[in-house]
């Protein structure tokens, strides 16, 4: 029998994604599945259900997953959905186990194989499943254009018949993803470049994008390509060399997060009260509580004549590319995992194991299980 595939219409109130687009369909269909689609489940990206070929549309999601072999979403379904799927099936999407711990006892419970995309390792073989980095890129891509539509001037040079306009200063503090994709919109844009990360193998990368980087003699390289906590000392130092840098920026955009973890502080509020008047901040940090001091998640707020902008789930404002990235890092997952029409995950290839969150009744992730051991000793 043919795989039964069922992708969800998101329902989280700033989620404007689809974890599916037509143009992927036909590949789940070659792999040997039977597509179903949860009714209207594109509309937020101006996809209807007729742009969807070769899928049946069901209107009730617990119908939907209840005979699914693999539920695809984007964000991680409320707990009536899961509870709705057969036991033993497999769920695929963003979970973040650390904030839904009662969703994950019940992927337990219920035997459900849960492949969370946020676990997906990063190594080479792996980069066309990494959603975060696809998302990422987008992320730092507008932030350079919405920290813009808040400046009172232009980023690039320009020349009139009465004078020329300076370029903006933007600086770029986390040159992961994001970063660098927002040092390359800025530099496209003709503004003056200046890149900071923690980690100095960064540097190549961002003189490659025609940005000066900003050393501050410290060397935080972490694991998983993520940097490490600084140590006291360490942040006095960085915070001396960095604060002249974010004085003299009219934009700042900043992007250092880890998954699951409170996001670092690399703006303090003496920092932003000694900014130049007209400068803004844009921190893709927000939802782990921000990188700078001010930050308010979700709000765009001013401090003395600095703004401030702090969106959630950027990614999620630029839904139909979002979406087409994402499908296609869903495809390349599912390409492991279904070998001649049937679902045969490899549990010894690396990729799937570091990325199975549940499976079997486990908890498969280390950081999960103490997180969820954590949660039931507090409780």
């Amino acid at each position: 029998m043919a795989i039964k595939i069922a992708i969800l219409k998101e329902t989280r109130p700033d989620e404007q994604r689809v974890a599916m687009v037509p143009s992927v369909i036909d590949k789940l269909v070659k792999l040997g599945a039977e597509v179903h689609l949860q009714a209207d489940a594109g509309n937020a990206v101006k996809l209807p259900d007729s742009a969807f070929k070769q899928v049946t549309v069901i209107a009730d999601a617990k119908s939907l997953v209840g005979d699914a072999d693999i539920v695809l979403g984007v964000q991680a379904p409320p707990p009536e959905i899961v509870a709705a799927m057969k036991n033993g099936a497999m769920l695929i999407s963003f979970v973040y186990a650390q904030k839904e711990p009662a969703l994950v006892r019940l992927l337990s419970d219920k035997a459900i194989t849960c492949f969370a995309m946020e676990l997906v390792p990063r190594i080479t073989r792996a980069q066309a499943m990494d959603a975060l980095s696809s998302q990422a890129t987008l992320s730092g891509y507008y932030s350079v254009l919405l920290g813009a539509t808040h400046l009172a001037r232009i980023l690039p040079r320009m020349t009139t018949a009465v004078g020329s306009l300076r370029p903006a200063t933007v600086l770029v503090m986390g040159l992961g993803v994001a970063g660098l994709q927002a040092l390359a919109t800025a530099h496209r844009l003709g503004a003056v470049v200046e890149g900071y990360d923690v980690r100095p193998e960064t540097k190549e990368e961002a003189a490659s994008l025609g940005a000066k980087f900003v050393d501050t003699g410290v060397d935080a390289r972490g694991e998983g390509g993520y940097a490490r906590e600084l140590t006291p000392d360490e942040k006095d130092k960085v915070s001396a060399a960095l604060t002249k840098h974010i004085q003299q920026a009219d934009l700042i955009v900043t992007t250092a997060s880890v998954p699951g973890r409170p996001s670092p502080k690399l703006i303090s509020k003496a920092q932003v009260d000694g900014m130049k008047s007209g400068a803004v901040i844009v921190d893709l940090a927000a939802e782990g509580g921000g990188n700078c001091e001010y930050t308010k998640p979700g709000e765009t707020t001013r401090v003395g004549q600095v703004t401030i902008v702090a969106p959630m789930n950027v990614p999620s404002l630029l839904g139909e590319h979002a979406s087409e990235l994402y499908a296609k890092n869903l495809l390349n997952l599912l390409e492991l995992i279904i070998k001649d029409g049937q679902v045969k995950p490899d549990w010894d290839d690396e990729v799937l194991a570091k990325t199975a969150l549940t499976h079997a009744g486990e908890i498969k992730n280390e950081a999960a299980r103490k997180s969820l051991e954590t949660a039931k000793a507090v409780a």
